[in-house]
């Protein structure tokens, strides 16, 4: 398939570059950050090591709003510069801490703590580049091609950190260094910047000479909450990442712990036969292997399907495929749900990605990002609250669950794509 024949705007140079770092960026995350509470619950014990991870997300938040305000104060590619120099650096210190001459692991935590800040402090200005250099023709598929490079370089590194991280622990965190050098040279000798010229967004009755930074800081935000149908979206965006860190929480603890072992596929005497913590393996290799084979192929097949039919059915879907896993103890019907929840996925995240682009104003993009951004920390928060209420509720009230929160994630699309004229002018006035 010649993508590039597809949509011209692809051809970008930051945005070839900005998409194939991004691979390179998750795929260093991937094989070194899924580690880090392993890391850590060995060297402190898992209640400290809980504490010690949520101060770094904690942390996270903070780069990330401070990296979406001075992207739009002062520009995409410096705030890149700094948060991939910053990942760079940290990468480099902790594997000399965790080398055999010094093991400390003290200095190696302080390092991941500065490193995910750096990293979230980068992020928004990532994704605001993405957005300067699109059209919204463009948009759905620029945004299939990087969600389709997330998931596989998430694949790849996981699975590369696993083979490396027993005895080779301070390699990976050597290859990341490097692999972080390449990033930030990348950024320094290829991107051009791309904010747009005189943006900076003045409140009513703010005008002449900015006031203190934190001020500057405050308003800007202010302004980006007090958008409704971003709120609306942001809201959808963080019930659908809840519903789908549900694989790795609450319904990964039932399979543990209620799926009966049973045979997959069963030929003579050969069969392959799985527990409940194989089978949650298996389903989380279906969604990622499906999403990196079908997501350029669904691009095509459902690109002159309609956006509203395209968010309806694809939460649709995707609810009601997680609905299924909660409560089904049948290895074959669980796959089938997965795959179903896959097509869900396809079909809402480019259309919601494409529909965030097309309502931030150009004035904020950043800052808009920065916030959308915080629905994977409140997301994970609401995850990690399903274990606990799946322990009062049964399955079934689970997939209840499940399914209020997909109504209410097409009602939040319902209410954006009927107003189409009110967020007209409220564009015209940001």
């Amino acid at each position: 398939m010649n993508l590039a024949a597809l949509h011209p705007a692809v051809l970008h140079p930051n945005l070839r570059i900005r998409i194939a770092v991004g691979f390179l960026q998750r795929l260093l995350d991937s094989m070194v950050m899924s580690f880090m509470a392993i890391y850590l619950a060995f060297e402190y014990g898992v209640a400290v090591a809980g504490v010690l991870v949520v101060t770094v997300m904690v942390l996270g938040v903070v780069g990330t709003l401070a990296g979406g305000h001075m992207s739009d104060a002062r520009g995409r590619r410096r705030t890149l510069l700094l948060g991939e120099t910053g990942v760079c650096l940290t990468f480099a210190l902790m594997a000399v801490a965790d080398s055999p001459s010094w093991h400390n692991p003290a200095i190696v935590y302080c390092g991941y703590l500065v490193n995910k800040f750096a990293a979230s402090f980068a992020m928004p200005a990532n994704d605001a580049m993405i957005l300067d250099v699109t059209t919204p023709e463009s948009r759905k598929l620029v945004y299939t091609i990087n969600y389709w490079s997330i998931n596989l370089a998430l694949a790849v590194g996981a699975l590369l950190g696993g083979f490396l991280y027993n005895g080779h622990f301070t390699l990976l965190l050597a290859l990341a260094a490097t692999g972080t050098v390449a990033i930030a040279a990348a950024t320094y000798f290829f991107i051009a910047e791309t904010k747009p010229e005189d943006t900076e967004p003045t409140g009513p009755g703010e005008s002449g000479p900015r006031g203190s930074i934190l001020r500057d800081f405050a308003n800007g935000y202010r302004l980006v909450l007090q958008d409704r149908a971003f709120g609306r979206l942001l809201i959808a965006a963080t019930l659908f990442m809840s519903i789908e860190l549900q694989l790795i929480n609450y319904i990964g603890v039932r399979l543990a712990r209620d799926l009966p072992a049973q045979d997959l596929l069963s030929i003579g005497s050969w069969s392959i036969r799985v527990d409940g913590v194989e089978m949650l393996g298996i389903l989380r290799a279906e969604n990622t292997v499906l999403v990196v084979a079908l997501a350029l192929v669904a691009h095509v097949v459902l690109r002159r399907v309609p956006d509203r039919v395209r968010l309806y059915a694809g939460a649709g879907l995707f609810a009601a495929g997680y609905m299924v896993l909660a409560v089904s103890d049948t290895g074959w019907v669980l796959l089938v749900a997965a795959l179903v929840l896959t097509i869900g996925e396809l079909m809402d995240v480019p259309v919601r990605q494409a529909l965030l682009a097309d309502m931030v104003p150009a004035a904020s993009r950043t800052r808009y990002m920065a916030v959308y951004n915080l629905n994977i920390r409140v997301a994970l928060v609401v995850a990690s609250l399903c274990i606990t209420i799946g322990s009062v509720l049964p399955p079934w009230g689970m997939a209840a669950m499940y399914g209020v929160f997909g109504l209410v994630i097409i009602w939040q699309y319902h209410a954006i794509l009927t107003r189409p004229a009110a967020r007209a002018e409220q564009l015209a006035r940001a």
